[in-house]
């Protein structure tokens, strides 16, 4: 089973989802597929009112959750046949070759995930496919990859989120982070 994260950017690029899409299709002929979808420009929504009220980080990361539970509405609607599941323990309910989740903010909280800018849906994917127990995580991005880069150069270089060394030291499975065309 592979978990992949579809970048936030992307789900604004009407050339790239396409792309991603039928990726996703040719994967899960050989494999279960979880998607992840970034919160994209409804996350830069809630930075933005973050910093123009000042609100704390635990009700940005909620309302940041939301984001990304209304991305997996996008990406549901515009693939029906692709289920949403929304907890851990739902995903062995799920049939489908792909599904997508929603994650929710109460099991987050319940197993300790920092409420913090630290943890985007970046971490939030490696988190997922630690507790499904994935054979491998895929991050698709819209920018550009170099494929011999660290995961320290990604974070400094901002490709992927501050906490998500945190995640990738606690997996057992590969991680590849790719430019959507290389998907």
């Amino acid at each position: 089973m592979i978990v992949a994260k579809i970048g936030g950017s992307l789900l604004s690029n009407k050339q790239a989802l396409p792309i991603c899409f039928k990726a996703v299709q040719r994967l899960s002929k050989a494999n279960r597929i979880v998607l992840v979808p970034g919160g994209g420009e409804l996350a830069e929504q809630v930075r933005q009112l973050q910093h123009r009220f000042s609100f704390n980080d635990r009700a940005a990361h909620a309302m940041a959750i939301l984001a990304m539970q209304q991305a997996a509405l996008l990406l549901n609607a515009l693939q029906a046949e692709w289920p949403i599941f929304s907890y851990t323990q739902d995903f062995h309910k799920v049939r489908a070759a792909v599904s997508i989740w929603s994650p929710e903010l109460a099991e987050l909280d319940q197993t300790g995930v920092a409420a913090s800018w630290d943890v985007t849906s970046d971490s939030l994917a490696a988190w997922l496919a630690i507790q499904l127990r994935a054979d491998e995580l895929i991050l698709v991005k819209s920018a550009k990859i170099d494929e011999n880069a660290a995961i320290e150069q990604l974070q400094k270089s901002a490709v992927v989120d501050a906490a998500f060394q945190q995640f990738a030291d606690q997996a057992d499975f590969p991680i590849k982070i790719l430019h959507y065309q290389q998907l």
